[in-house]
């Protein structure tokens, strides 16, 4: 493989020999989900796994946000 690039070559094979952080698949609000934990009962969103369409365009849903799981929501 070739990649051509003005960045480094350090900054470009940066963590490549590093494990990935520990994720786990979890059911929020009726979407299953692979999460990154950050906190107790708190993760951030990786991928969504099982939704339905129009799931993919809730901002709220979007990779990077954060949810609340491990508890039930309150009212």
């Amino acid at each position: 493989m070739t990649i051509y690039t003005i960045m480094p070559l350090e900054a470009v094979l940066d963590g490549l020999n590093t494990e990935p952080e520990a994720s786990h698949e979890v059911w929020v609000n009726g979407v299953y989900m692979q999460v990154q934990p950050i906190a107790p009962g708190m993760g951030k969103i990786v991928r969504l796994l099982q939704c339905s369409l129009d799931d993919y365009l809730r901002p709220e849903l979007t990779p990077g946000s954060v949810v609340m799981f491990g508890h039930p929501p309150t009212t």
